[in-house]
């Protein structure tokens, strides 16, 4: 099954204490998003991967934030079961590909998508979303890459989300509103699981 597919949402986590992941984790699958995006921002990001492929079943773990071919591979060794990158250059790319993993590459200019659709990826990262055009300007591309689709990830909101999903070459969002700071250094995984299981209904 494409990454895409797996749920209308991929969370967008950035966590900084290790000991939040399985249970943030546990909470966001529990509310229906098994796929999980863990940025590779913070020193834990790593063993944060680790411990969730390690402890959380049915949860579809991801490293986002890759930018290097070490990145992939430190990211598959922790347990990363696909990859995802802000932006695509050709080193990443191919060591991307040479992974054997489903990765989401970065594009946000119709030459970028262009040039990743040559190599066969039909299937990208479109960030950041809001910033790069937003709704409109995922319309503008269907119509010259209407073989192209995206998750679009970058300043979505649960406000806008819907929008965007609403676009034929939309198969997903990206959003890092499903775990709230003060929920997560709260404790509070009722809250989380509660926005996962909007964010699921949103499809």
């Amino acid at each position: 099954m494409s990454l895409l597919d797996l749920a209308p949402v991929i969370p967008v986590v950035v966590i900084d204490d290790v000991d939040t992941a399985v249970p943030l984790a546990r909470a966001l699958v529990s509310g229906g998003l098994p796929a999980i995006e863990v940025t590779l921002r913070t020193d834990v990001a790593l063993e944060a991967i680790r411990r969730i492929a390690a402890e959380v079943p049915g949860a579809v773990i991801g490293a986002g934030t890759v930018r290097t071919p070490g990145d992939v591979a430190a990211s598959l060794d922790a347990g990363a079961t696909f990859l995802v990158s802000p932006g695509t250059t050709l080193s990443l790319v191919e060591a991307m590909d040479a992974s054997g993993a489903p990765y989401l590459a970065g594009a946000a200019t119709a030459s970028e998508v262009m040039a990743l659709a040559e190599r066969g990826l039909k299937e990208l990262k479109f960030f950041p979303a809001e910033a790069a055009g937003g709704v409109p300007y995922l319309k503008s591309l269907a119509g010259p890459l209407p073989d192209v689709r995206f998750c679009p990830t970058g300043g979505i909101r649960p406000s806008t989300a819907a929008d965007y999903l609403a676009l034929p070459n939309v198969g997903c969002v990206g959003g890092t509103w499903l775990t709230p700071a003060d929920a997560v250094a709260a404790g509070d995984w009722s809250r989380v699981e509660k926005l996962a299981s909007e964010a699921a209904a949103l499809r």
